[in-house]
């Protein structure tokens, strides 16, 4: 970046920055007059200028710019040297950051003036305002990035009077521009939907159509080269072509929303209470963290219960309000309970989503990789390299303003732990602008990393106890007075409870919200006689929970439902609960099952039909104290039976086209849940399945050997239901999941020595999810078109579902017997085929190849017919009824079907048009009345336009081979 400075002598120097060095600047946002009237770079480096009507402004902006105790600053017409073309697209790309990133803005308004001011120096409002809203600079285009990026934007008059700032004119802004009052407050332009944010540039022009889109490329935040010439409906399309992959890009990051996850933790806990986390701003560490440049990482450590991640909850509130609209705050609360935000690599997705969607120019760092892996970049076995990678990139980014990354219960990250910590010491000094909170338990092996870390400050809750335990207090007053509200306690119960709470909390808020939580479920008149059965300590707690289940009618549905929630690998829901545990099948209805849950309630809670542990600590508890009881014939025998239970509904209900799309192409970002869904039962079965059968160990196995057998439940439901998983896996979004999936059954299967046909039939699954699974994903429905008809014709699932394959295509293409036999239709070519073309009658395709050679064939029998050696380069080929024509650069030549007859031909005759069938823009989808019906795979991806007549479409494809399809209706 280039900025002006101003001499003593009173001219002005030019100096660039690298973008780590930039000091501190103010920006000037106008209007151009007549290109001849601006001062340009040239004219600063010669030392001209001065006679210019342009100079006044840049005067103005020094002047400014040094009232403001700033010593830099920028101008367009002089900052850039628009000769050097790469510093010019630079700059056109760079712009709204350096709006953006400007310590001030200033609005000359050239046809705005002061001089109606009053003498007190108030505008006279009717005059002013009306110059004001008719100002040229609200119609120009590259205006609206200058008002919206930087955080203040102040207007001056033709006079170079003050008129005020977009703050305290924002009414009179809006009325002009529609633009609402947020987006000029600061709120992220990621808030407003991509409609919303074109409308703001109605009634707005630029000089060059171009610059149309290329000046809202920072409004959306979009990376744009700028092209001359390309027009402004061509920039307008590649624009809305990098939103699209923004958005896809974005919307790959996500795996969860931080964002809710927060509101379902505070809703489960009971909702967040100021008390509970208001002593921690005012704590010494924290003050220190807060407030000294060299603290940048926080350490918050205590024991299960104290309230770590509700204090987190609170300081991510305040974090929000203090940094008002200027910095960015990131959060993630790590689960062990919930595999989708348990690993190192779902942390760093998640702090990921959370900064792109509030700065969306951050994506840019993710678009370096993600353009070319997609999507599989943040699953694959190289996941968190990737992430690591883009994560420091955005660490380091300039334009990164004042930045909070919090990550809650280090100690509930299940997978990559080490990983994780070691990324966390090593990046919470990089920057100055960012700064870290991470709480965890006092577990020994984080304290051992954590301690290693420089700029750190530890914060912990035990030695904080007297905080804590004021914070407790409060916490149970304010429990207590709500209970009494509700339950009408009179004035002796409510004491009584409040003085047991306090006298046996331990200054633990877990333990008080569990016990106020069962209080709740007690009649008023039981109270008091059933307090005191409350022991103190969390453990000596859930040990009474657990007698009190025992001698339930129900204990050992309790106990079973218990322990197929404790396996699971994700919160489920009451219908998939039903789905893995056999005896719930017996009860009649919903609220009978409320009411198993609410036998279990000390160590469940159900929010809106979703089942959660109440605490980490229960479930330890359980796999840990309670083990003999939950699980009488170990965990593996809870495993297997989920395994059995998954199997079998899913057998009996997956079948073909569960949501009723009937087009093979329809989108799965298009299909909308039904409200009958047939997959909520299953949804988890379909998903996790495998994992539960790779918890068994050997011995397990053993005793479940005919599982994994030819003929066993689990090859049974491969050869009758593996398609409609896949198309099941596709409805729930988890693809890359069911890959896994199959690699780990694949891996299992092996293992075991033998090779059966159940061994070959999970091998040619396997590499069928794996070559298909971009359609199959993208398109459920694939899974019967795409993946049957170009899987290999020896291929197992193809011929165990041979039923299903797509009956609208009457010529298949001929295909090789394995999947590591190179796959081919009409062979002939010895080079790229770039042009084909259809006879009227749809008998003959004609196709060109650079081996300069026109091969014509029998569409039906894929015979060649001819083979013709042209020995120029083809532009083009078309049939009519007289035969077949070569455009070539050096003339025309007309080939009848059994000559060739060289014929210079002055005029083009007339190509047919054919509706209905066709490739898509980018040669990955066969199209019908422009929906999708049949994905290609690589090989069979055309190097030209296809040839189209009627239901007959013929593709060549860069290996010299092409195919037929008729696609009948």
């Amino acid at each position: 970046m280039r900025l002006l400075r101003r001499c003593d002598n009173g001219d002005f120097s030019l100096t660039q920055f690298s973008d780590e060095a930039i000091p501190p600047y103010a920006i000037l946002s106008h209007t151009w007059g007549e290109d001849t009237e601006e001062v340009t770079f040239e004219d600063l480096t010669n030392g001209a200028g001065r006679d210019k009507p342009g100079y006044e402004k840049i005067w103005f902006c020094g002047e400014q710019t040094a009232q403001d105790g700033l010593e830099w600053f920028w101008v367009d017409t002089c900052c850039i040297d628009k000769a050097n073309k790469a510093e010019f697209s630079h700059a056109i790309r760079s712009m709204f950051r350096w709006y953006r990133n400007a310590a001030r803005c200033y609005v000359y308004l050239s046809d705005v003036s002061s001089s109606s001011l009053e003498a007190s120096g108030e505008p006279s409002p009717p005059l002013w305002e009306s110059e004001f809203r008719k100002s040229r600079w609200f119609t120009r285009g590259w205006t609206l990035q200058e008002l919206v990026a930087p955080r203040t934007v102040e207007f001056f008059s033709c006079e170079q009077r003050k008129l005020g700032d977009k703050i305290s004119l924002k009414s009179q802004i809006y009325k002009i521009t529609s633009i609402p009052h947020a987006v000029l407050e600061g709120a992220p332009l990621s808030q407003f939907n991509i409609n919303e944010r074109l409308r703001w540039k109605e009634h707005r022009e630029t000089k060059r159509d171009e610059d149309e889109a290329y000046s809202l490329q920072g409004i959306f935040g979009v990376d744009l080269a700028p092209i001359y010439g390309e027009g402004a409906a061509g920039a307008f399309r590649r624009l809305m072509d990098e939103i699209s992959k923004l958005e896809r890009c974005v919307q790959d990051i996500h795996s969860t929303d931080p964002r809710d996850d927060k509101k379902r933790i505070e809703h489960t806990k009971g909702g967040l209470i100021k008390a509970s986390y208001h002593w921690v701003l005012d704590n010494i560490h924290f003050q220190q963290w807060y407030n000294d440049p060299q603290s940048q990482l926080l350490w918050i450590k205590g024991d299960p219960g104290k309230g770590k991640t509700m204090l987190l909850c609170g300081i991510i509130d305040e974090l929000q309000k203090s940094i008002a609209k200027t910095g960015l705050v990131s959060y993630f609360f790590c689960q062990a309970t919930d595999s989708r935000i348990n690993t190192a690599t779902a942390v760093l997705r998640g702090l990921l989503f959370l900064l792109v969607s509030q700065q969306p120019s951050l994506v840019l760092y993710v678009r370096k990789k993600y353009d070319h892996a997609g999507k599989t970049m943040f699953e694959d076995a190289n996941a968190w390299v990737a992430l690591t990678e883009i994560f420091t990139d955005v660490l380091r980014d300039p334009s990164l303003n004042a930045t909070y990354l919090i990550i809650d219960a280090l100690d509930e990250c299940v997978t990559d732990l080490p990983k994780l910590l070691d990324f966390v010491a090593k990046h919470s000094s990089v920057s100055s602008r960012v700064k870290w909170i991470v709480s965890c338990r006092n577990w020994p092996d984080i304290e051992e990393q954590l301690e290693r870390t420089g700029h750190k400050v530890r914060l912990s809750l035990e030695l904080n106890a007297e905080s804590v335990s004021t914070a407790v207090r409060t916490f149970i007053e304010q429990k207590v007075s709500q209970m009494a509200q509700q339950k009408k306690y009179d004035e002796r119960t409510r004491d009584s409870v409040l003085e047991y709470l306090a006298l046996n909390a331990n200054d633990t808020f877990f333990w008080v919200a569990l016990v106020c939580r069962n209080l709740e479920m007690t009649a008023k008149r039981n109270v008091l006689k059933k307090l005191n059965s409350f022991p103190p300590g969390l453990d000596s707690l859930y040990k009474r929970m657990m007698q009190q289940i025992g001698k339930l009618d129900d204990a050992e549905l309790c106990k079973q439902v218990l322990a197929s929630i404790a396996l699971v690998y994700r919160p489920i829901t009451l219908k998939e609960l039903v789905a893995l545990v056999e005896q719930l099948g017996e009860i009649a209805n919903d609220q009978e099952l409320r009411e198993i849950i609410g036998l279990c309630g000390s160590f469940l809670i159900l929010r809106e039909d979703t089942i959660y542990f109440v605490h980490q600590s229960a479930k330890d508890f359980l796999l840990a104290q309670a083990a003999e009881e939950v699980f009488p014939s170990g965990r593996e025998d809870v495993h297997h039976a989920i395994v059995a239970r998954s199997l079998e509904i899913m057998s009996r209900t997956l079948q073909r086209d569960m949501y009723g799309l009937k087009a093979p192409g329809y989108p799965v970002n298009d299909i909308k849940q039904p409200d009958s869904d047939p997959l909520a039962t299953l949804r988890y079965s379909c998903i996790y399945w495998v994992d539960h059968l790779c918890e068994l160990n050997a011995v397990s196995l053993a005793s479940h050997a005919g599982d994994l057998q030819d003929g066993g439940v689990v090859d049974m439901f491969m050869r009758e239901k593996y398609l409609y998983w896949l198309e099941a896996l596709s409805l729930c979004k988890s693809v890359p999941k069911g890959i896994v999936s199959m690699a780990k059954l694949r891996s299992l299967v092996q293992g075991r020595g033998n090779t059966t046909l159940f061994t070959k039939l999970v091998y040619d699954a396997h590499r069928l999810i794996m070559y298909y699974k971009g359609a199959i994903e993208s398109c459920p429905l694939q899974a019967y078109a795409s993946a049957l008809l170009f899987s290999p014709i020896r291929s197992l699932v193809r011929g165990l579902f041979q039923h299903e394959k797509p009956k609208w295509i009457t010529i298949m293409p001929a295909m090789g017997e394995g999947w590591n036999t190179c796959l081919q239709t009409l062979e002939g070519h010895s080079s790229l085929v770039y042009s084909v073309a259809f006879s009227h009658d749809s008998t003959r395709l004609a196709s060109a190849s650079y081996d300069r050679t026109v091969k014509i064939w029998d569409a039906n029998s894929g015979e060649c017919l001819q083979t013709l050696y042209v020995g120029r380069v083809l532009m083009h080929m078309s049939f009519d009824t007289t035969g077949l024509y070569l455009y070539t650069s050096c003339g025309t030549i007309s080939i009848s079907a059994t000559q060739l007859v060289p014929t210079t031909i002055a005029t083009h005759p007339q190509t047919p048009e054919y509706k209905g069938l066709a490739l898509s823009s980018d040669g990955a989808w066969i199209t019908r009345d422009s929906k999708k019906v049949l994905w290609l795979p690589l090989e069979y991806r055309p190097s030209c336009s296809a040839a189209v007549v009627g239901k007959m479409l013929g593709i060549g494809v860069r290996t010299g081979r092409v195919w037929i399809f008729d696609m009948s209706a």
